[in-house]
């Protein structure tokens, strides 16, 4: 994949699916901690999430990055909104901020 099919793959899955990660592995099989933590965060909320796993595709990787302008995995995009990392993803759940943010999102 071009570096330009890479930005248009990641801008199209954002703006289609409601919750997106871009992650080492899958929902199903976390290849990484930070990963492994915002995937258990939205399973508590009882959410779905669209798993990109960058791994595949180097890509998509890098492209990512460029992106949203942020130099790490996971990355996490709601109704296609950047929010952040594992950390800002774990912030936000343990002070409310992210429950309020899918309840305002995706009702």
């Amino acid at each position: 994949m071009t570096h330009d099919e890479a930005l248009k793959f990641i801008d199209e899955t954002i703006k289609t699916k409601p919750i997106v990660v871009f992650m080492k592995g899958t929902p199903e099989f976390p290849m990484c901690g930070f990963s492994g933590r915002v995937v258990q965060i939205f399973s508590h909320f009882g959410k779905q999430i669209t798993g990109v796993n960058v791994l595949e595709d180097e890509s998509i990787r890098n492209a990512v990055k460029i992106y949203s302008n942020w130099p790490t995995i996971p990355q996490v995009y709601i109704k296609g909104e950047f929010i952040g990392g594992s950390d800002i993803t774990s912030e936000m759940a343990q002070n409310g901020e992210l429950e309020q943010l899918l309840k305002e999102q995706l009702g």
